[in-house]
């Protein structure tokens, strides 16, 4: 409406700002209706311009009943980006719009903030009997994409079998990019399959939705087969390579992509070395995003938040904070996850006190509003200290209802620091917002383990049983050549096992010369203490460690991707892996990184 109100008052002063009224206003209607869309077509940059030639039209009669002045003015606002508020006013006066000013307010919506009304104007485009065409389609599946309604997508692609546009390739490219970006990669990669012409477009959506759903592998794969198919890969191939590489850790494959990037002379582009310092900071190979960051030509603020979040979470919080000030020096604006990194460091490095002051900081100085995660990283902060007792009147007295993230951060610190009746209270509200969780479930009976309630871990085991939740299997995953093998405890499935097995009973004879004495408490009591020890011994990331042990080079590091947590025994006996076998072992687990070496953890053992 505000834009509206500005015609209406050009209206009253155009004849000193407008060139061109003293020659149109005597000429005959036609000729201004000609004259208008040709001026309307020429001010494509200028919004200015278009107001006026508006206002000019409405002074001197040249009416938007006309389907054409009002289809060439619809066409201007929505391609100048101007509120969608101004073309529904316009569209508004035309009686019989026809396909193309349907097409183009669905864009115009599309291609906005607010995209659903794009599926409204398309309903009434069909009430009103105006027939879509080729254009139509992949308008409204951008809109549907963008508000990641699947459903609606499923229901337009029906349409589009049933009108004969399935096969069209930007159909098909727009169906494509609304899968995956609903996260249904199957459906997406149906599409994919049906296509008879895939273009570069077609092969960067699958490749996308894959590596940012959890499915790197089959992301990877597709890449082989677009250069089987001489497809050439460009920066937003790049990007989804980056990701699917950081998800499996195969960091040698991501090498091998950041020297791809340099020979084709995508070093320029900010969204992809971007993406190469946040790969090596998720690789653990946080000193190589270092040297990315120093040699990038021009350091926008996501640059800098990448590697203040790498450093906080591969455990070199000092150093984090120390770039966050540089930063800050810089004159650039953190964001709100640039502060989880600060938060994050601050924990890591048990700066209680500083990350307080951070924290107000945030609010006051920044006015960033804190969110669940922000609240998270100050519970685990008084966790870390061992103040268990005050992270939770801390998390009692949060303005905002506490997810389950940090209950459970609650329940893993009252394991760690022995606080049973509060780790049941937090049980008991985890059981509330995700009672299906499997790790709860062995984080109490940790818990009870450790205060030897043996009836109390066989009362939290069978409960796992009577609600039908299975704890999730664990793995490591390792890179080596081409390939990324994958172990679960006591695999057995590769070749090479005899030999990896041989090696974990020496490592095993090593570490006890080391004075290493297995962490059986958290193991079941009713097997026998060999037992117990065995059962250790042959945990996914011990076997991923040896097998690596095995294949690389002495002196070279072996970086290992688990799904869960690295449990106490096993973090224990690779620091002392890493100083015998004088190797850097960088682990990944579900909460942070863990970098030994010289028999000793980045983490500083908060176990």
């Amino acid at each position: 409406m505000k834009v509206w109100s500005k015609v209406s008052s050009l209206v009253q002063n155009q004849t000193s700002t407008f060139h061109a009224t003293s020659f149109l206003s005597s000429t005959p209607d036609n000729y201004l209706l000609t004259k208008c869309i040709a001026l309307l077509q020429s001010c494509a940059s200028s919004k200015h311009k278009l107001r006026q030639i508006h206002a000019f039209s409405i002074r001197h009669g040249v009416s938007l009943h006309h389907p054409d002045m009002a289809k060439h003015l619809i066409f201007t606002i929505v391609s100048l980006s101007e509120p969608m508020s101004y073309a529904y006013n316009v569209f508004t006066m035309i009686h019989n719009p026809n396909v193309f000013t349907w097409n183009t307010m669905i864009r115009g919506y599309a291609e906005s903030q607010n995209p659903n009304p794009a599926l409204h104007f398309y309903r009434q485009m069909i009430v009103s009997r105006v027939e879509p065409d080729t254009h139509t389609y992949p308008f409204l599946l951008k809109a549907i994409s963008k508000s990641l309604n699947v459903r609606e997508g499923e229901a337009i692609h029906s349409v589009t079998i049933r009108n004969g546009f399935e096969s069209l390739v930007f159909v098909q490219n727009s169906l494509l990019h609304i899968y995956s970006a609903c996260g249904d990669t199957d459906s997406a990669y149906k599409v994919f399959e049906l296509m008879k012409e895939r273009d570069l477009v077609a092969w960067n959506s699958v490749i996308n939705g894959f590596a940012l759903n959890g499915r790197p592998n089959e992301a990877l794969t597709l890449f082989r087969g677009m250069s089987v198919e001489g497809v050439e890969p460009d920066g937003f191939t790049v990007v989804s390579l980056f990701s699917a590489c950081a998800e499996l850790g195969a960091l040698e494959l991501g090498r091998r992509v950041h020297v791809y990037l340099l020979k084709v002379g995508l070093r320029e582009n900010s969204y992809v070395t971007n993406s190469l310092l946040d790969l090596y900071a998720k690789c653990g190979a946080i000193r190589e995003a270092q040297l990315v960051f120093s040699e990038m030509s021009e350091r926008n603020a996501v640059s800098w938040t990448s590697l203040i979040v790498g450093l906080a979470v591969n455990g070199f919080g000092e150093e984090a904070l120390e770039l966050f000030k540089e930063m800050e020096g810089q004159r650039l604006v953190p964001s709100e996850i640039t502060f989880v990194g600060v938060l994050y460091a601050c924990s890591h490095c048990g700066m209680l006190d500083e990350g307080f002051e951070y924290f107000r900081r945030m609010k006051e100085e920044y006015g960033i509003m804190p969110r669940i995660e922000h609240y998270g990283c100050m519970v685990d902060l008084l966790s870390r200290a061992g103040l268990v007792k005050q992270a939770y009147e801390y998390i009692q007295n949060m303005p905002v209802k506490p997810n389950a993230v940090i209950w459970r951060t609650l329940l893993g610190a009252c394991t760690i620091h022995g606080h049973l009746r509060l780790g049941e209270i937090a049980r008991s509200h985890i059981l509330k917002l995700e009672p299906k969780h499997s790790g709860d479930y062995v984080l109490l009976s940790n818990l009870y383990a450790s205060e030897r309630r043996w009836s109390d871990v066989q009362v939290v085991r069978r409960s796992m049983l009577e609600d039908g939740v299975k704890k999730t299997p664990g793995y490591s995953l390792v890179e080596l050549g081409n390939r990324v093998y994958e172990f679960t405890m006591g695999d057995r499935s590769h070749p090479q096992s005899q030999d990896v097995y041989a090696l974990l009973e020496k490592i095993t004879e090593l570490l006890k010369l080391e004075g290493y004495v297995p962490h059986t408490a958290n193991v079941l009591a009713d097997i026998e203490e060999e037992e117990k020890e065995q059962a250790l011994s042959y945990h996914s990331e011990k076997v991923a460690v040896a097998f690596m042990l095995l294949n690389t080079a002495p002196g070279s590091p072996i970086r290992v991707v688990k799904n869960l947590r690295v449990c106490a025994d096993c973090h224990m006996a690779i620091k002392l892996v890493s100083k015998i076998y004088d190797r850097e072992i960088v682990i990944r687990d579900r909460s942070r990184f863990h970098h030994f070496r010289g028999g000793s953890c980045s983490c500083k053992d908060y176990w």
